[in-house]
């Protein structure tokens, strides 16, 4: 369940949330209690997140390989976590900034507080590896070995791939004065190795342990018992695999003739993986991207890893040369670096793996169906990954072809290899067509794939922008320009996901596909706002970051505030992936203390407390997560809904509640205008996530999360299983379900997710 969407990021400082932020006005209601203690440290519950994808690994109604996959997970957050909010708080620090964030708490106290909980984290991920999941392994055929474990025959197979395919690729570096200590880039897995010379006496030398694709972390090896038949035909049926460093470790003394080898320990190291880009510096934008990825190998040591077992000379000396403190040192049990349990998500055995979800296909969008007819009969709701995104790509495919088509326009942030939308826009450009396309170089992590097509979308002559030096854009966009009998019509694609045909099949989002006139007005101010010069663009329907959308959604808090006093029946569900930024939240504080009932589902971090006496005694926070990425944004707003001049509103799109997508991104929240999508939404889609028993926790006051239950004789519900089988995109649920947002929350087991 990776979700590359959204990752860690230390433009959200933790010691001034409050700064960039817009000052109220003078008639804004004041929060009726102080901010101290009313906000939980962003950092703790980003863990606190990973926690509960942890949990997911011992669940057993997920196949096996599945658990695997969400420990897997686990690890690249951890790591990503480190090398960037760990870094983030390291540097605040080193610059002496000693003021508390809304949280109440300074970059120092923040720090002392994640170690334990990141041993916390890393201890538990061991403990479900070692002591639950690598049994099952063994029980289901899939045999994860130690050196030690292998028989003969395995391994001679063993010794043989090493001599074959390992030891010409290593490269064993001498630590003394002649040989400096080498440079240890970040995540990778190195052997410390321990000699003894007759003459020199006590030797260190390091050596790094190759990574995939240039060797796979988990070497497969003969299975015992195994036919030759079963190893031709069902190669993947059993499989026994040795970790790599074992295999190395094992056959280390052939790197160093002569030489007794006493001992050798794998160690891990993280560095900031962040970079800044400071406008006066960015001359070329794609360039000083380019140049900060290569730069990021070579940051500062923020952590370092090393087995249980590993003599405390030999750390001290790590230590030293890393220039790491003590604290920073954490000591795991074997084996190290558990994300590249992936590795086995690419076995054949699908009896240990989900079923695949069948998206289906709205019938307008249909191959030989006309999208173009149908979108202009009225807007299209989709839902992935219950609607395929082959729609989308689809649509753009269509519109690339369309010798009625003149222009296609679009924002790229994440859209990973062999992207059929990239692939769509470049045949469009060979047709002749106007395409114009925004490519985000500064999407984390992401930024050599990004590079690697932009440069290509520009040698075919594509109207490349690199994105903004200050700004990242994250709004989902596409402006597709046809001409019709009319005159020029614009259809547009509204979205809260990335185009990333890859990730929609496991990425819950929603899009919309329109042609209304005044949304593809703001779709145009958009574009030419992204790819020239404008200056206090106002539009008519979108809200847009950074600019209007902060501001809209603080008015429409107050707007329901006041409808509630007036009529009653205040309501808000805001569906978001992050809540953390204290002026949103303290408007719903207020919007709490009015008697509006406050719904909130937040997959991840939430510095929000609810059920504070007094303050938010209305507000519940529920967060999803089960074998879809909960991914979508929905803002929905009662609005006087059924009372006079009242009418409900949704917005969906790409901004989460934090200040980096409020202040310092593009982002875009479009509203559902058509009726039928907007009660589709509000009677179906909303109230099954509320419902949900299965993928539900439930935040207390104190940050901690329970475990959802169902009511008393009622079975779990799970939403995502719902979706799938019957309730996605536009159509009406079929009955028996009936849902209602008026319905009272689950009851919530006394399991803590710690």
């Amino acid at each position: 369940m990776p979700d590359k969407s959204d990752k860690p990021d230390k433009s959200d400082k933790p010691d001034k949330p409050d700064k960039a932020h817009r000052k109220p006005d003078a008639d804004e209601q004041p929060a009726l209690v102080p901010a101290s203690g009313l906000f939980i440290n962003r950092e703790i519950s980003q863990l606190a997140f990973i926690r509960r994808v942890l949990a997911e690994a011992s669940v057993e109604r997920h196949p096996l390989l599945e658990r695997v996959k969400f420990l897997a997970f686990v690890g690249s957050q951890i790591d990503e976590f480190v090398m960037v909010r760990m870094a983030g708080l390291r540097d605040q620090i080193a610059a002496g900034v000693q003021e508390p964030g809304s949280d109440g708490l300074s970059p120092v106290q923040v720090l002392a507080k994640l170690r334990p909980l990141i041993k916390d984290l890393l201890a538990n991920q061991h403990r479900i590896f070692n002591g639950t999941l690598l049994p099952l392994l063994a029980a289901a055929g899939i045999e994860v070995l130690d050196y030690d474990q292998l028989t003969r025959t395995q391994r001679d197979a063993a010794e043989e791939y090493f001599t074959r395919e390992v030891l010409p690729v290593l490269t064993p570096l001498g630590v003394d004065p002649g040989h400096p200590f080498p440079h240890i880039s970040s995540r990778s897995l190195n052997l410390a190795v321990s000699l003894r010379d007759q003459r020199a006496g006590d030797l260190f030398a390091r050596l790094k342990v190759p990574a995939s694709p240039s060797l796979p972390r988990l070497v497969m090896v003969p299975f015992p018992g195994q036919s030759k038949h079963e190893q031709k035909h069902r190669p993947h049926l059993h499989v026994a695999l040795v970790w790599l460093e074992q295999l190395i470790a094992a056959h280390v003394e052939m790197l160093f003739p002569g030489l007794a080898v006493q001992a050798t320990y794998p160690f891990r190291v993280l560095r900031d993986a962040d970079f800044v880009i400071q406008s006066d510096e960015a001359g070329d934008l794609l360039e000083t991207v380019e140049q900060g990825v290569r730069e990021r190998r070579f940051g500062s040591v923020v952590s370092l890893q090393v087995q249980s077992g590993m003599p405390k000379s030999l750390r001290a000396l790590l230590r030293e040369h890393l220039e790491i403190a003590d604290a920073d040192l954490y000591t795991v049990d074997a084996p190290l670096g558990l994300t590249d349990l992936a590795q086995l998500l690419d076995l054949d055995r699908p009896d240990l793996k989900d079923t695949p979800l069948q998206p289906r296909v709205p019938v307008e969008l249909r191959r030989g169906q006309d999208p173009f007819a149908a979108i202009r009969k009225g807007d299209l709701l989709l839902h992935h990954p219950y609607d395929s995104f082959s729609s989308v790509a689809d649509f753009i495919q269509l519109a690339a072809r369309d010798p009625q088509v003149v222009a296609i326009k679009q924002t790229l942030y994440r859209v990973g290899s062999n992207s059929p939308i990239v692939q769509a826009l470049l045949e469009a450009n060979e047709r002749g067509k106007q395409v114009a396309v925004l490519v985000e170089l500064k999407a984390r992590f992401d930024e050599e794939n990004n590079i690697e097509w932009a440069r290509m979308l520009d040698r075919a002559g594509v109207h490349v922008v690199y994105g903004q030096v200050d700004l990242k854009t994250h709004a989902k966009v596409a402006l597709v320009v046809r001409r019709e009998a009319g005159g020029l019509l614009r259809y547009v694609h509204l979205g809260t996901g990335n185009y990333n045909a890859a990730t929609a099949r496991t990425y819950e989002d929603l899009a919309l596909l329109t042609c209304r006139s005044d949304i593809g007005d703001d779709a145009t101010l958009l574009f030419n706002a992204l790819t020239g010069f404008a200056r206090g663009v106002s539009y008519q329907k979108l809200l847009v970051a950074p600019g209007s959308l902060r501001q809209g959604i603080l008015n429409r808090i107050a707007r329901e505030i006041a409808r509630h006093q007036a009529e009653g029946s205040g309501h808000l569900i805001f569906k978001t992936n992050n809540l953390i930024d204290a002026q949103i939240i303290q408007a719903l504080y207020r919007a709490s203390q009015a008697g509006v009932r406050v719904d909130l589902l937040v997959r991840g971090m939430c510095s929000l407390r609810p059920g504070v006496a007094g303050v938010s005694d209305n507000i519940r926070v529920i967060s999803l997560v089960g074998r879809f990425l909960e991914h979508s944004r929905i803002y929905y707003f009662a609005n006087g809904e059924g009372s006079e001049g009242g009418e409900d509103e949704v917005l969906l799109g790409s901004a989460d509640l934090m200040p980096r997508n409020l202040d310092s991104r593009v982002e875009v929240l479009f509203p559902i205008e058509d009726r039928a999508l907007r009660v589709h939404l509000r009677d179906v889609v909303l109230p099954a996530y509320l419902r949900d028993t299965t993928n539900a926790w439930h935040l207390n006051g104190d940050g901690s999360y329970e475990h959802a239950q169902p009511p008393k004789g009622e079975p779990p519900f799970d939403e995502q299983a719902w979706f799938a089988q019957a309730g996605a995109g536009s159509q009406p649920p079929e009955p028996p379900l009936t849902l209602h947002l008026t319905e009272p929350p689950p009851e919530i087991s006394a399991i803590q997710s710690a």
